[in-house]
């Protein structure tokens, strides 16, 4: 093997992988939108995004029932009461729902909910994680690591796949900076390397890239015209007041203003949104 990372590489087999969730194929030409809060803070709030992202076509459902945060003191999520609730809107909306896995121990509880498991950044490392995830049957969408290299990250995808299980999404969330210039870096370069190097979906996170609501729309924009095959964004019905994430969550308004622009620019980039209620009328 001449690659370190044969299996996700396109060394093997040149064809772009597609992980299939529901009947949204992701890795296809349909650009695929990923939405809702950072965090399920509670109930009737989550419920409340959950169907006000469908409404403006979002394709699928974020939302952290465990949250790993820098303070011990930050909001951890709900826990189990955070899967329940995702469940709930599951059932509600219709829609796919992804959401983070902090411990091994923990994958075939929030596998039993959630459609794609992800696994956060300062994760993307956490080796045990990665093995049990290639043994779990659920697609799993990978964040690159604050200041992972792009062989880091395809090696961390590599524990997966080789564990055995196929469904990789890759996801770029922005590099740690120095200095008070903003939260993260967004890397754009690395969506069409990443896509030279490896045959798995390139997603991107504009939100954690960004690291302020200002700057999110240019990041997806500019994602999407990189070749990214979808998005993860925090939308939430009072940003202000979100108790993880505040600074960087769209609020309803945005999101839906966002999703008409990316309509015209998929469109204009010769690929197009997803099937999704909100853009029915679209080819």
């Amino acid at each position: 093997m001449s690659s370190p990372y044969p299996l996700a590489s396109r060394e093997q087999n040149p064809e772009d992988a597609v992980v299939q969730v529901a009947d949204l194929s992701l890795g296809a030409s349909p650009f695929v939108v990923i939405a809702g809060p950072c965090s399920v803070e509670d109930e009737a709030s989550f419920l409340r995004v959950a169907a006000a992202v469908r409404t403006a076509g979002a394709h699928m459902l974020r939302g952290g029932a465990f949250k790993p945060r820098t303070s011990p003191y930050s909001f951890q999520g709900l826990g189990k009461e955070g899967l329940r609730i995702l469940a709930l809107a599951k059932r509600q909306t219709g829609l796919p729902v992804v959401t983070e896995i902090l411990d091994p121990r923990d994958v075939e509880e929030v596998a039993a909910v959630a459609d794609v498991l992800q696994v956060g950044a300062r994760n993307m490392q956490n080796f045990p994680l990665l093995k049990e995830l290639g043994r779990a049957r659920r697609p799993v969408l990978l964040k690159r690591g604050l200041a992972a290299t792009l062989e880091e990250w395809l090696l961390a995808a590599e524990y997966i796949l080789s564990s055995g299980n196929e469904a990789v999404i890759l996801c770029e969330r922005g590099q740690r900076l120095l200095g008070e210039t903003g939260r993260c870096g967004f890397d754009v370069g690395a969506i069409p390397t990443v896509r030279e190097l490896s045959r798995l979906p390139v997603f991107v996170d504009p939100s954690h890239a960004a690291g302020a609501r200002r700057r999110v729309g240019a990041l997806a924009r500019a994602a999407a015209a990189a070749g990214a095959h979808g998005l993860l964004i925090e939308v939430h019905e009072q940003p202000e007041k979100a108790l993880s994430d505040a600074d960087q969550s769209l609020s309803i308004e945005d999101f839906q203003s966002l999703m008409t622009e990316l309509s015209a620019l998929t469109r204009a980039l010769g690929r197009r949104l997803a099937g999704c209620q909100a853009f029915t009328d679209f080819p």
